[in-house]
């Protein structure tokens, strides 16, 4: 069994949408009246409510897209950066990791991450 499905509540649909399909690769599978459904090239789906005043998430709560290369999730970083895209957490980088947070349009906090094949937990 694999996790396939996130369902999220935005206050600006199309910018929601925009943000996820320039900065994390998604792309549009369905549009309807009040949701979007966004997937991901291995068939990961985003749901895209409409919620002009979503509940607050706890401060820890964060969602993630891996990288397929340290240099991508790097790159990244500075891509967003130079954008205006609100960094949460700065880069961090270190032999089997290499990490940062940013903030979709709804303030939803987003980890982009490379980790190394087997890197423990700890």
């Amino acid at each position: 069994m694999n996790l396939k499905h996130l369902h999220i509540h935005v206050r600006d649909r199309q910018l929601a949408e925009a943000f996820y399909l320039t900065w994390m690769g998604m792309a549009i599978a369905r549009r309807g009246n009040c949701l979007t459904f966004m997937t991901d090239e291995v068939g990961f789906d985003l749901a895209l409510m409409d919620d002009q005043a979503p509940g607050p998430m706890p401060a820890w709560f964060h969602f993630g897209f891996r990288l397929p290369s340290a240099q991508r999730v790097i790159d990244l970083h500075k891509q967003m950066g130079e954008s205006g895209i609100k960094i949460l957490k700065p880069l961090y980088e270190e032999d089997s990791l290499v990490s940062f947070r940013c903030a979709d349009p709804d303030g939803y906090a987003i980890e982009i991450y490379w980790e190394a094949a087997g890197t423990p937990l700890d």
